[in-house]
């Protein structure tokens, strides 16, 4: 009986089949058998298809906020709960994802997600207004969470067991590809059929991803009873803490840390529920995120190496993207730019793949972060001249490093998970999403609460300089108001014309010093962070074997 025929429920007789390196690594995973190369190849591009189906939807919104705001009326603080939405159902779904695949199974964890993703899909097609679409990214990004697992698990069958850890790698870095990718259809999608054209895509990908999952399933994977009382009432406290922290990170920019009132109440809420979840959790004997476990040395590094390392990717997000735009940049220029930045992805990805050294996770890490510095220092030079021809290289550095530190990062954890058994497995795979996300909500607050204060600063420092009594900057004034000879013939109203167009120049010219500020601090940081990382490496290096004594 092949394994696609079999019961679900018929996972002794079935593993009897296996040999010692097919059984499951971790529990809730499926068996990896020795499949034929045209069934490898069939696993990896369903694994790809469906990575890239979880991601697109939610790099399309994020690359494309200014006109979703206006497809829809609403604000740009408005527009800006569409992606947070989604960080915060994405950031705290594998609290229950885990388990219930672990409990009742891969096929119905499969298709229940498949089907609530086109469901959701379908339903925002047939109500298209800016309601329905804050329910349906909600709902998409925990799916995506789903989808993310379901395209490892897939890429996990493509390899042999010595190289199984590629597939990993591979998975994880396929969805780091959705970002640029989005940015370079996504402009004209948007431009020929309006918004409806991208959700007619995500549902197309959907369906393409249900139909291609019920063709080649799974291999079995063993069945747990895992599921507790007390972890709903942790889902319950965590989910909404988590929630109110994403909305914090992701709002508090955009309305601004100090002028609305809930973002302080919504930080009390989160600090008090995640507490609570945190009390609770402490006190069981088997808990759904084990504490204890999870503040371990290992575990704790790449927590921290995850935050520093999104931190200062925030750089080519919210950065340089900022920046262009800022410079009065348009989509269509950028295309350059981001199919530079998708080939420096998938490079990163597969230089990555390749060169995994269970051993050397730290090092790779370090080589990240020393490009990221790198590629920030070059950008801290740019000007109000400055175009995506002049960043090519420096993007291209950041594009590789982020593809590049993803695999390490993962397996530093993934190590001590393999060590200490199954059971830890929830509280690992919590720790790496809610950091991922978390983390790139953290960033691009900083990114842009920091060129938002800077660029007051050097608009104020600029402006002072600015005296109306200076032959310069008379003679200026002239030249901007001489723009409007031919339409306006007042010249006390030309004269104002030219002062407005003076101060536009001046407010360009100080968002670009404070984007160089920014560039500046993200190389710091990073390149602290490789000092750190290179630490870390050297202290773990092995020891040379003592040499023999000749005789």
């Amino acid at each position: 009986m092949s394994d696609r025929s079999r019961s679900p429920d018929d996972w002794e007789s079935y593993v009897a089949t296996l040999k010692p390196h097919e059984r499951p690594t971790l529990a809730g995973s499926p068996a990896t058998p020795d499949h034929p190369l045209r069934v490898r190849l069939a696993y990896a591009a369903v694994g790809t298809l469906v990575t890239l189906t979880g991601g697109l939807g939610a790099a399309v919104i994020l690359a494309n906020q200014q006109s979703l705001a206006g497809s829809y009326g609403v604000t740009q603080a408005e527009a800006a709960w569409a992606p947070v939405l989604f960080v915060m159902t994405n950031a705290t779904a594998n609290l229950l994802l885990v388990r219930f695949r672990q409990q009742f199974g891969l096929r119905l964890f499969s298709e229940i997600i498949l089907v609530a993703f086109v469901a959701v899909t379908l339903g925002h097609l047939l109500a298209p207004d800016f309601e329905t679409l804050l329910v349906a990214r909600a709902i998409a990004g925990i799916c995506a969470t789903g989808l993310s697992t379901l395209g490892i698990l897939y890429m996990m069958q493509v390899f042999p067991p010595a190289h199984r850890i590629k597939g990993l790698i591979l998975a994880v870095g396929l969805a780091g590809i959705s970002a640029p990718a989005a940015r370079l259809y996504s402009p004209g999608l948007i431009e020929f059929h309006g918004w409806q054209g991208v959700h007619w895509l995500e549902l197309g990908l959907a369906l393409l991803s249900l139909a291609a999952v019920f063709a080649l399933r799974l291999p079995l994977s063993e069945r747990f009873k895992v599921f507790q009382p007390l972890d709903f009432l942790t889902v319950a406290l965590f989910a909404p803490g988590i929630g109110l922290l994403c909305a914090v990170l992701g709002l508090g920019r955009v309305l601004w840390w100090t002028e609305a009132a809930w973002i302080g109440w919504a930080l009390v809420g989160a600090i008090v529920l995640l507490s609570a979840s945190f009390l609770i959790e402490h006190g069981r004997k088997r808990p759904l995120i084990d504490l204890r476990w999870v503040t371990t040395g290992d575990i704790a590094r790449m927590v921290f190496a995850i935050l520093v390392v999104r931190i200062v990717l925030s750089e080519q997000v919210t950065g340089a993207v900022g920046f262009l735009q800022t410079m009065g940049v348009g989509p269509d220029q950028l295309y350059g730019l981001f199919a530079i930045v998708l080939v420096a992805s998938a490079a990163g990805t597969l230089a990555s793949a390749l060169t995994v050294n269970l051993q050397r996770l730290y090092l790779p890490i370090a080589i990240a972060l020393a490009m990221v510095a790198v590629g920030a220092a070059i950008d801290s030079q740019a000007s109000v001249l400055t175009r995506p021809e002049n960043l090519y290289l420096s993007q291209a550095l950041l594009a590789f490093a982020a593809a590049l530190f993803i695999g390490p990062t993962l397996l530093l954890g993934f190590g001590p998970l393999i060590a200490r058994g199954a059971r830890h497995m929830v509280s690992f795979i919590v720790a790496f999403s809610t950091m991922q996300n978390l983390a790139s909500l953290a960033g691009s607050a900083l990114v842009g609460s920091v060129e938002t204060i800077r660029a007051r600063e050097h608009a104020t420092h600029l402006a002072e300089s600015i005296g109306a009594g200076d032959p310069m900057v008379v003679q200026r004034l002239q030249q901007l108001g001489g723009a409007y000879a031919h339409t306006i013939g007042d010249p006390a109203l030309r004269q104002a014309s030219g002062f407005a167009l003076l101060q536009q120049q001046v407010a360009q010219q100080a968002a670009a010093l404070a984007y160089n500020d920014i560039f500046q601090m993200i190389a710091v940081i990073a390149a602290i962070g490789a000092v750190w990382m290179a630490f870390e490496h050297l202290r773990r290096r092995p020891a040379p074997a003592a040499a023999k004594p000749t005789d």
